[in-house]
């Protein structure tokens, strides 16, 4: 079976920073990929490097020719306009005929509770409304592929769970395939098939999620055995 993903060698070089060294990683279709590393571990350059928003310094990066994207940030920018003028724009842009993208926007809303906001300024809703907002754009668009940075990092415990619950459900009704960077290890392995963990831009461990966090990793995987003693610890 043919990969959705796949990053061959890939290394990523700002000046004399290497942000990633020689990763290699490959996603199937419905796999829930959960990057996890400490600040400055090359997350979030993967995840851009994944969806095309960063060119590789070296290495090759393939995404199967019939997965459509989409990326939710850790902070999302808000344009100056409706909420469900943001999403209709999003669709819009991606070709949606101009009626068709009001309803498929209306229906994105209605899906994460902000259909009564709808036309309310994005820009005057909460942290936790914007997250899903924005997730409610993403859907939208129908991917088959999602990649989230830190989705619920900068969110109160009420909106993290609330954004949680979405994701989860948009997983179990669609099948769709995740690629997340995340601090939260409970998110992680509520969330995850997998776990990719990153150090100074390098893969250290790739697991299935059960292995990740309850077999022995000391000898096997010393750096993320490290990571999870203090991160639990």
């Amino acid at each position: 079976m043919s990969a959705a993903l796949s990053l061959s060698d890939v290394s990523v070089q700002f000046g004399t920073h290497l942000a990633l060294q020689d990763v290699n990683v490959s996603m199937q279709a419905g796999e829930r990929v959960a990057l996890v590393g400490a600040n400055g571990s090359g997350k979030s350059t993967l995840l851009r490097v994944a969806h095309g928003l960063l060119k590789v310094s070296r290495g090759q990066v393939s995404v199967a020719s019939e997965v459509n994207q989409a990326m939710v940030f850790q902070r999302p920018h808000m344009l100056r306009t409706s909420v469900l003028r943001f999403v209709v724009w999003g669709l819009w842009l991606q070709g949606t005929a101009w009626r068709d993208a009001h309803v498929r926007a209306a229906q994105a809303l209605e899906r994460v509770g902000l259909q009564d906001m709808a036309e309310r300024s994005a820009r005057t809703l909460s942290g936790g409304q914007q997250q899903r907002l924005a997730l409610a754009r993403a859907w939208a668009l129908r991917p088959d592929f999602v990649l989230l940075d830190e989705p619920t990092s900068s969110l109160d415990p009420h909106a993290k769970r609330e954004v949680e619950r979405l994701l989860a459900d948009w997983v179990a009704a669609s099948k769709v395939s995740l690629m997340f960077s995340s601090h939260n290890l409970g998110q992680v392995k509520r969330l995850a098939t997998r776990v990719i963990y990153l150090e100074a831009g390098r893969v250290l461990a790739d697991l299935p999620v059960d292995e990740f966090f309850n077999r022995p990793l000391g000898k096997t995987h010393p750096e993320a055995h490290l990571f999870l003693k203090g991160e639990l610890g």
